[in-house]
C-alpha cells in the first residue's frame, strides 16, 4: 500500500528490493561475480535485510553470532566458504547457514511462528506449528545441546508476547480516542488513504469494523505513519519499529536489540506518549466543549504540494465516488476481505 500511495521518489528503497532484486539469483550470486563463496557470506543479505522494520543485519551483526562472525570471517581455518553449504563446519553461523540450512534456498522453511516480521498475533504453542518450531530447534542442535535451541525459542516467544501487551494497550488508547470523537483529526478530516477513502489508518484487514472506522467490511487502512495524528504514528512505530526490534534481536541473539535499543524499552517510551497524548486530547475536548469552541481541523491535513502527489487524492480527483478496490476489481494481492491470518 505504501509503495502505491506514494510517489515513486517517496519508496525509491522499498521498489529496488522488492520488485527489482526480489527472487532473483543475481541478488545474492552477484550478476558481475557469480561466485557461490561470494553469496555464502552474511554481507550479501545486508542490502535488503536492514532498517527500522526489517531490522536482520543490525540484530545479527551485534548479536554473538554475528561478532563470532565478524572476528574470523577472514580465516579459511575458521570460514571455508569454498565448501558448500551443506559441508560447512564454521565456527560460528553465517545467515545462509541459519536460513538456507544445506544449501536449501527455501528461505521460509526454516522460519518460526512470525508473521509480519514478528507483528502479527498467533498462537505459538498450537500443535499447527509443532514441524515448524522443531525444524528451527534443530538448526541450533548444530553446534549447541537439545535444550538451548528450545529455551532460547521460548524467550522469544515470551518477549514477543510481552510486546504484544504493550502495543494492545497502545491500540487501545488510539482506537478510544477515535471512537469517542476527539481524535484530531478525525480520519474524515485527512487527505483521503491510498484507496481514495477515509478509513482509520490502525483499521488493518477484516479488523475493526463499524463506520467509526470508516470503510466496508474487510476493506483496510493505509497503516501509515505519516499525515495522521501522533498517537497513530506512535501506535505504528510501537509495533511496527519497536515490536519487530525485540522480535528479530531474539531470534539473533542480540539482547541490546530487544531491551535497550529501542526494544522493549522503545515500546515502554511509546506507550507513555501515546497514554499522554491522549490525555492532553480529552482535557482539550472537555474545555472546548464547555467554553462552546467548535475546531474545524486546519486545511493542510487535507491538501498541500506533498499531500496532492498521493494516490488518494488522484482517485478522489479522477474517478469520482470510486475507490481502488473498485478500480481494480479482482486486486490479487490488495485483497483485504480475509484477516491477514487467513
Amino acid at each position: 500500500a505504501w509503495s502505491i500511495e506514494r510517489p515513486p521518489g517517496d519508496t525509491a528503497g522499498c521498489t529496488f528490493c522488492h520488485t527489482s532484486s526480489e527472487e532473483r539469483c543475481s541478488t545474492c550470486h552477484q550478476r558481475h561475480q557469480f561466485d557461490p563463496a561470494v553469496a555464502r557470506r552474511s554481507e550479501q543479505c545486508k542490502t535488503c535485510h536492514w532498517g527500522k522494520d526489517h531490522r536482520d543485519w543490525e540484530a545479527y551483526d551485534i548479536g554473538l553470532h554475528g561478532v563470532v562472525y565478524q572476528v574470523n570471517k577472514n580465516d579459511p581455518k575458521n570460514f571455508d566458504f569454498s565448501k558448500k553449504l551443506a559441508d560447512a563446519d564454521y565456527v560460528g553461523p553465517t545467515c545462509q547457514y541459519c536460513h538456507m540450512r544445506g544449501g536449501h534456498h527455501n528461505v521460509q522453511r526454516f522460519t518460526t511462528v512470525y508473521t509480519s516480521m514478528g507483528m502479527s498475533m498467533a498462537d505459538r504453542g498450537a500443535p499447527i506449528w509443532n514441524e515448524k518450531r522443531d525444524r528451527w530447534a534443530s538448526v541450533c542442535d548444530d553446534c549447541h545441546s537439545p535444550r538451548f535451541g528450545r529455551e532460547n525459542l521460548q524467550a522469544m516467544d515470551e518477549a514477543v508476547k510481552d510486546a504484544g501487551l504493550k502495543y494492545r494497550e497502545t491500540f487501545k488508547v488510539a482506537e478510544d480516542l477515535l471512537l469517542d470523537g476527539v481524535l484530531d483529526p478525525m480520519p474524515k478530516d485527512l487527505c483521503p488513504d491510498w484507496s481514495g477513502q477515509h478509513l482509520w489508518s490502525l483499521k488493518i484487514g477484516a479488523y475493526h469494523d463499524g463506520e467509526a472506522y470508516g470503510g466496508k467490511t474487510g476493506e483496510s487502512g493505509e497503516f501509515r505513519m505519516s499525515n495522521v495524528t501522533d498517537v497513530e504514528r506512535l501506535c505504528f512505530e510501537s509495533v511496527g519499529y519497536f515490536q519487530t526490534y525485540i522480535f528479530k534481536g531474539m531470534a539473533h541473539g542480540s539482547w541490546n536489540d530487544a531491551t535497550y535499543s529501542d526494544g522493549s524499552f522503545g515500546m515502554d517510551r511509546w506507550l507513555v506518549n501515546v497514554k499522554q497524548n491522549a490525555s492532553r486530547a480529552r482535557r482539550l475536548a472537555a474545555i472546548e466543549k464547555k467554553v462552546g469552541i467548535y475546531w474545524v481541523p486546519e486545511s493542510f491535513w487535507k491538501t498541500g504540494e506533498w499531500l496532492d502527489e498521493l494516490t488518494g487524492p488522484y482517485i478522489v480527483r479522477n474517478h469520482p465516488g470510486k475507490t481502488i478496490f473498485d478500480l481494480c476489481p479482482d486486486p490479487g494481492w490488495l485483497d483485504t476481505h480475509h484477516a491477514p491470518a487467513e
